[in-house]
């Protein structure tokens, strides 16, 4: 039971046929006309690399990259870009040229749903590499605290070692698991999911019980995810998959609609999206349904550190339509402010 085509310009195509502009609606996961990020990415990378925007005023330049960019996509180059946000709102996504690492959004907070293109220019103004980030992804960026009050919740181990909160999927999701599912080799972790292939979340907590009482190197491991860290390559394992592999996109081990998070401390950070939002996840339809944050099913780990390795003590696995019913929220709204967002040294060379 395959997933859908691997080739990103079958969406060209069809925006192309269609004879859509940047400005009418496509539903989210649309299996044709969406473009999801990843896809979204390697088609702006390839086909805007080695553009020249030596010598321009800023405005003609951006007028000259959001050009591009309507060509790459199959979209027809409108007579004037109108004054919305995001500027390509079909796709939901804004464009940013940059030159240096200081990302400045203005007047506007960041949008957790939306796509953040990000252009980066060698020092001749050669666009060297594109990178697609969703605003939830790019506030974890931020390490000055200036951007925003995060969701955030409150982690405290109960006396169970493995506690699973619900033994049910959303009813959005249970259509689309099955105990007989077999990850085996023929998939990777970061891989969309697939209807069939999709474990139920009662088998998945079976599987991740194995890593509990686990020491793992330290290394990596963070508050947030369990994202290149050892743990979360035992994650993958547990559930067989034959190699570990993370892409930093939401969530971890997408294939299987699962996000890792490892606790050393009580606060968990969730971004600026909760855990039961029904808004549509940025993933292709699985069996004609449209994912949403709340079917994310949420492995937290819980652990002790101790000189260069931790210890796993505890697991909670929850749906994210039920993560508040075990966890307790707390912190405030996003900051509605100018935005100045220092990317990392390497941001484009990942």
């Amino acid at each position: 039971m395959g997933g859908p085509s691997s080739d990103p310009r079958r969406f060209v195509q069809a925006i192309s046929a269609a004879g859509l502009s940047i400005y009418d609606p496509i539903e989210v996961g649309d299996l044709a006309l969406w473009i999801p990020s990843r896809e979204l990415e390697a088609l702006l990378d390839a086909g805007l690399r080695g553009l020249s925007v030596a010598g321009l005023p800023l405005r003609t330049r951006s007028k000259i990259v959001k050009e591009r960019v309507c060509q790459v996509l199959g979209y027809p180059i409108p007579a004037g870009f109108r004054r919305v946000r995001p500027r390509f709102p079909g796709q939901c996504f804004d464009t940013y040229v940059q030159k240096s690492n200081n990302l400045q959004v203005w007047n506007e907070e960041l949008t957790p749903t939306r796509r953040y293109v990000l252009i980066g220019l060698s020092a001749d103004s050669v666009v060297t590499k594109v990178k697609v980030v969703q605003g939830d992804a790019l506030a974890a960026l931020d390490a000055t605290g200036t951007l925003t009050q995060k969701y955030q919740a409150r982690c405290v181990p109960g006396a169970q070692f493995l506690e699973l909160v619900t033994s049910r999927d959303t009813s959005n999701l249970r259509p689309l698991v099955s105990r007989q599912a077999a990850v085996g080799s023929k998939r990777n972790p970061v891989d969309y999911p697939v209807a069939g292939e999709l474990l139920p979340i009662a088998v998945i907590f079976k599987a991740l019980g194995q890593v509990v009482g686990l020491r793992c190197r330290a290394a990596g491991m963070d508050q947030e995810r369990g994202r290149g860290s050892e743990l979360h390559a035992r994650a993958c394992r547990a559930l067989g998959y034959m190699q570990y592999q993370d892409d930093g996109r939401f969530p971890d081990v997408r294939h299987q609609l699962l996000e890792v998070k490892f606790q050393s401390s009580p606060t968990i950070d969730l971004g600026l999206v909760r855990p039961d939002s029904t808004d549509a996840l940025d993933l292709p339809r699985t069996g004609g349904r449209q994912l949403r944050h709340c079917d994310v099913r949420y492995a937290v780990f819980c652990g002790k550190r101790s000189g260069a390795e931790v210890e796993v003590t505890h697991l909670i696995l929850t749906t994210g339509e039920r993560f508040y019913s075990r966890f307790r929220q707390f912190g405030g709204k996003v900051l509605n402010k100018k935005l100045q967002i220092p990317l990392p040294a390497d941001f484009f060379d990942r």
